[in-house]
């Protein structure tokens, strides 16, 4: 096993390393991520340019992070460690609007948005979100990963994997697509994602609503899907998941009181432009849960159609 790549960090500003990073976890049995019991130490498997890369992070009791990287993509990431923790996010000029965000903000001083500076790994995981329940894109997730992604490099715990390359994907049988519980349309999505996989990369580079619309260029991805990516591959705190099946609902509700669809949610956030994620994110932390009047959506089993 070759030895790790170390980097050490001292964040200029206050940092919440857990809650920075927790949106990259997708759900409770996400192969990529792991943590410690204590929530202390935090590791990460993603794709680089240079090949695949496990990432291990945590904080000294003086405040600096340190961090160890095995694999190809080992010195790519650690380059990238202070993206990730919210360097390239600058919350400053966020001015709250409503009493619960402003409380929410209180309450998470060093919350930041991280910036994977990778395209490909959340872009596949946000497609794999479209249009289904959370506990359907989670299994999905794990499985392609499970199935098509390669070990994590270095010792890092048991059952971690890299999410699935671009070519790796292109190569999967159909019967595979079905069996992780994908349907056609988004297992077309991702192909024609991964055709384009290497060009898609740049909207790192443009940032902002350019580099979302080079995102949504490609079929299949829509405003949704691109504002997930750019939230969490270029720390975008300006887009906001319109066509959410739920986040209307509970910006709605925690704002003005009553249930929003996406036109009135553009319009509640209008204020917190350029930094309407960032007030979304603080709605989601505030613990509110908007009111359940029916049954909850079912997930549904793509492998048994």
């Amino acid at each position: 096993m070759a030895e790790p790549l170390h980097r050490e960090w001292r964040p200029p500003f206050l940092l919440d390393l857990a809650g920075s990073l927790a949106p990259l976890r997708r759900g409770r049995g996400d192969p990529t991520w792991r943590s410690t019991a204590d929530g202390a130490a935090i590791w990460r498997t993603s794709t680089t340019p240079d090949g695949a890369a496990t990432l291990r992070v945590s904080r000294r009791a003086d405040g600096v992070v340190v961090a160890a990287a095995w694999g190809p993509g080992a010195r790519w990431v650690l380059d990238g460690l202070a993206s990730l923790l919210g360097a390239d996010d600058d919350p400053s000029a966020f001015v709250a609007h409503h009493p619960l965000v402003a409380e929410a903000a209180r309450r998470h001083p060093g919350l930041r948005f991280g910036a994977t500076r990778r395209v490909w790994d959340v872009l596949v995981a946000a497609v794999l979100e479209q249009q289904v329940t959370g506990v359907e894109a989670r299994r999905s997730w794990r499985e392609l990963c499970h199935r098509f992604g390669e070990p994590a490099p270095g010792p890092a715990p048991a059952g971690m994997r890299v999410p699935p390359t671009a070519t790796q994907v292109r190569t999967i049988p159909d019967w595979e697509w079905h069996r992780a519980g994908v349907d056609s349309a988004r297992r077309r999505a991702i192909l024609a994602c991964a055709a384009v996989a290497a060009r898609l990369e740049h909207a790192v580079e443009l940032g902002g609503d350019d580099g979302r619309k080079l995102l949504r260029r490609i079929p299949g991805i829509g405003v949704w899907t691109a504002a997930e990516v750019a939230q969490r591959a270029w720390a975008d705190a300006d887009a906001v998941s319109f066509g959410d099946f739920h986040i209307p609902t509970l910006v709605g509700y925690a704002l003005v009181g009553r249930p929003l669809d996406d036109t009135g949610m553009l319009a509640v956030l209008a204020p917190y432009a350029p930094q309407r994620a960032r007030a979304v994110r603080y709605v989601e932390l505030s613990g509110l849960r908007r009111p359940r009047f029916g049954p909850r959506y079912s997930p549904r089993d793509y492998r048994a159609m």
